[in-house]
């Protein structure tokens, strides 16, 4: 995966994060032909860029959250 195709990748889940659509990382690995551990890795890239990205337990969905 080039460094410009990741970025699209990664705005993409942002989008999804933000919808509250961000259920399950084995379908989003799949779509993006990846691993799970480079969604998981995506993620973890995204908080470190300032994206407050939490899991909700209950629901079972990754979302943002405001300050």
């Amino acid at each position: 995966m080039t460094y410009s195709e990741r970025k699209e990748k990664e705005k993409h889940l942002i989008y999804l994060i933000e919808q509250e659509r961000l259920r399950s990382l084995e379908k989003v690995a799949n779509d993006y032909e990846c691993s799970v551990r480079t969604i998981k890795r995506m993620i973890a890239s995204l908080r470190e860029e300032g994206y407050n990205i939490y899991f909700c337990r209950v629901r079972y969905i990754y979302y943002i959250k405001n300050s």
